[in-house]
């Protein structure tokens, strides 16, 4: 069993008792500080929860008489069958001259909306819209920058019930293509060019590919017209002309109702087009900013994405509690590393959200913002993407703010949400996120399928959930879909996560169970590894892979070194002895390289499947899901490696 680790952060009682989840618990008839208690109705008595849940987050739009219709299986259970709402129309009360959108760039552009000037924006991209005669269920594809045009044309489809599916420009050709065009879009919306770190880019080349597809009909550029794509095309400006804003027809539809596509990362083939509804979008949000942020219109939240990952939808439904966002658009440490830092004091951003690679490299990278700036708005800091090492908590706690609640977070493109993540009644200990969210049966199970806790198994859900996809794009008898989540363990939702649940509560997450580590028949998960080398300030990051050898399976190490370090034998002991004392002696490599890169989706994630993939000398499924292709050049034919 697991040692409790050390608290770093415990609520402020006065402060917690006024908290949207306490509120929340007492409308259900709970003493808010029984957090086991009110976790445990809300998966046993999924209808007075999300009935309640619908009513204290303030859904607009009607209802129903049935929050919950059970289904013979999980993927059949459905939530408020009865009810009609838009997404939209969540997103854009109230609009008032408070500020919605404060957007960002790395080459300092700062430009602001008011929620009554957003609503007018969206009002006329909406008329516009309609009138190419797009109409609910009807695709619309981007390849857009985090800015204030992407966010009202994803809020003016999601107010006439058509379909978003975005990316960002720096995809390149192959990766928007694979990714837009299996939805077979009527509307391209598209940025002709982008900045990043005092550079541009054309995108030409990735809005012909997209806008080659048959049901392209229009280009919409977000931006000077200055060359033709071989279809119709038009300044977003120009296109918008014949509009004047107005009251909003808002398309009230279905519960599950498609809103939104997200692709997954595309690492061992085409992308899956994954079917987001707006209804599950909107409750899963609402519960988790509002409940286990604490978010409500006093705040301004902040999350550090682009276009083609989960968290910019989920940083666009703050508006829906009256929260002000902030985008920002480029390199997040140009020109300097504490860029972000800055803004957090300039915009009195009170929820930051940002990802464990970041937070990594600002540790590694000296910035210190405790000792630069006030930071006096900030009361919360969001981690996802990959699992926030120990010693980066400390880090935060050290470096950022010592009272601030650090919410490590664990989710996936697949639900648009978090299974695991923060709660502002519970203290935060060190490595570990604070425990499931509201309504999410979370357990890790051994391989037989027994919940285990204190020790490392698969990341299951057991039970329906409103953020469940309603399906994968094109996979007509959801063949696919079930094969996805539901086979592993039969009727369970199995995430694809390797995971620990500890005694106090709270998770860790050790990997993805498709990379886990299996040396004499031992699961590892790599983040086990990770945890360890990264404590060696020699070491600015690391990649294990499991390489078959001899009948079973050997972990080999590759690290990328500080600059002017080389892997002496000292160093190389040091690195075994830290994994063999902080883990277990099957964690122990059995051989550590060093690389000058190591390979990485788009959305920043290690990509250890690609390295895993290229040692063996197997084709990579998709190389264009790689930010960095070209570095697994360095992977190939390793003799150190060779039978």
């Amino acid at each position: 069993m697991s040692d409790a680790p050390e608290i770093l952060w415990t609520p402020d009682a006065a402060k917690a008792a006024e908290s949207s989840m306490a509120r929340f618990a007492r409308a259900a008839g709970f003493v808010p500080g029984d957090v086991a208690a009110l976790h445990r109705w809300s998966v046993e008595e999924p209808a007075a929860f999300h009935a309640l849940l619908w009513d204290h987050t303030g859904i607009i739009g009607e209802k129903g008489d049935v929050a919950v219709r059970t289904g013979a299986t999980l993927r059949d259970t459905r939530f408020f069958p009865n009810a009609r709402l838009n997404y939209a129309e969540n997103l854009l009360r109230e609009p008032d001259e408070r500020l919605a959108i404060i957007a960002h760039r790395d080459d300092g552009t700062r430009r602001a909306l008011t929620r009554r000037q957003l609503y007018d924006l969206v009002s006329r991209i909406a008329q516009a819209l309609r009138a190419e005669g797009v109409g609910p269920g009807d695709r619309i594809a981007a390849i857009v920058t985090n800015d204030i045009e992407a966010i009202a044309t994803y809020l003016a489809s999601a107010a006439i019930g058509a379909i978003w599916a975005s990316c960002s420009p720096d995809f390149g050709p192959a990766g928007a293509s694979d990714r837009l065009t299996q939805i077979e879009p009527s509307v391209l919306v598209a940025v002709p060019s982008y900045g990043y770190a005092g550079k541009s880019f054309e995108t030409s080349a990735s809005i012909e590919a997209v806008a080659a597809a048959e049901s392209v009909r229009k280009i919409v550029l977000l931006g000077a017209k200055t060359r033709d794509y071989g279809k119709a095309s038009v300044a977003l400006d120009d296109w918008l002309a014949p509009f004047a804003p107005g009251p909003i027809d808002f398309h009230r539809q279905d519960f599950h109702a498609p809103m939104a596509i997200l692709f997954s990362s595309g690492t061992t083939g085409k992308p899956k087009c994954i079917v987001h509804s707006g209804g599950g979008l909107l409750l899963q949000h609402k519960k988790e900013q509002q409940l286990h942020c604490d978010l409500s219109a006093n705040d301004t939240l902040f999350y550090y994405s682009t276009c083609g990952w989960m968290m910019w939808n989920w940083l666009v439904s703050g508006l829906a509690s009256g929260a002000t966002i902030v985008s920002y658009d480029g390199n997040p440490a140009y020109p300097k590393s504490d860029r972000l830092a800055d803004l957090i004091d300039s915009e009195r951003i009170t929820v930051f959200g940002t990802s464990a690679k970041y937070i990594d490299s600002s540790n590694k990278g000296g910035c210190a913002p405790k000792t630069t700036h006030t930071l006096a708005s900030l009361r919360m800091i969001l981690s996802t993407g990959s699992p926030l090492l120990p010693q980066n908590f400390d880090y935060i706690y050290q470096s950022w703010k010592a009272d601030v609640h650090l919410g490590s977070i664990s989710g996936g493109t697949d639900i648009c949400g978090c299974f695991l993540g923060g709660n502002p009644l519970l203290p935060v200990r060190r490595g570990e996120m604070q425990g499931p969210m509201l309504g999410m049966d979370v357990a890790v199970l051994d391989a037989t399928g027994k919940k285990v806790i204190g020790q490392t198994g698969e990341l299951v859900c057991r039970n329906a959930h409103v953020s469940m996809p309603v399906g994968f794009w094109g996979d007509d008898d959801g063949s696919r879909y079930r094969a996805a989540y539901f086979e592993r363990f039969e009727g369970l939702w199995a995430h694809g996560d390797f995971a620990e649940e500890r005694e106090s509560g709270g998770f860790v997450i050790q990997g993805r169970s498709d990379t886990t580590l299996n040396p004499g028949g031992v699961r590892i998960g790599t983040a086990e590894i990770y945890r360890q080398v990264e404590t060696i300030p020699d070491v600015l990051e690391a990649v294990a892979v499991g390489q078959d050898w001899q009948g079973d399976q050997r972990v080999v190490l590759f690290i990328r070194l500080r600059e002017g370090v080389t892997l002496g034998e000292e160093l190389e002991k040091l690195i075994r002895s830290r994994i063999r004392s902080g883990a277990t002696p099957r964690h122990v490599p059995a051989r550590i390289m060093t690389v000058a890169e190591i390979p990485r989706t788009r959305s920043g994630k290690i990509s250890e499947i690609a390295v895993r993939d290229t040692i063996h000398g197997r084709p990579i499924g998709n190389d264009t899901a790689l930010a960095n292709p070209e570095c697994l050049a360095a992977y190939r034919n390793l003799p150190e490696l060779a039978h």
